[in-house]
């Protein structure tokens, strides 16, 4: 299992789903939620919308996705983690392309980073408020 404490910020940032369920518009239909943090501060870096009825997200999505990463911390990290499960050929194609090295792992490793992230977004999509 991985920590936060184990990274310089910067070094390492994982892409990840956001959501369990679709999140369901009326005009746009249904989408996932990808996520961009970096590992060691646990900051969200970016999120893009894919429609769920793809398996992954699209070049263009990637790129914004990356993109918007940089544009906070102007540089792109040494590796990206994206979990083993999530479908994401074009993300890492985008990642190597800006000289990132992927990792793939397995999410129960990355639960540590993402799990809160997570919650605070079905809290939020919800309507949830905590006391």
């Amino acid at each position: 299992m991985f920590d936060p404490s184990q990274f310089q910020v910067n070094e390492v940032w994982i892409a990840f789903k956001l959501n369990d369920a679709p999140v369901v518009t009326e005009a746009d239909g249904d989408f996932n939620v990808l996520a961009l943090m970096d590992a060691a501060s646990c900051m969200i870096l970016g999120t893009e919308f894919v429609r769920a009825d793809l398996s992954e997200p699209s070049q263009l999505e990637s790129k914004r996705l990356l993109k918007g990463g940089h544009s906070h911390k102007q540089q792109f990290p040494k590796k990206l983690f994206i979990p083993t499960n999530q479908a994401a050929d074009l993300l890492n194609v985008e990642a190597e392309r800006n000289k990132i090295v992927v990792v793939r792992v397995p999410e129960e490793q990355l639960l540590s980073f993402i799990g809160e992230a997570r919650e605070g977004f079905q809290q939020h999509v919800s309507g949830d408020r905590v006391q």
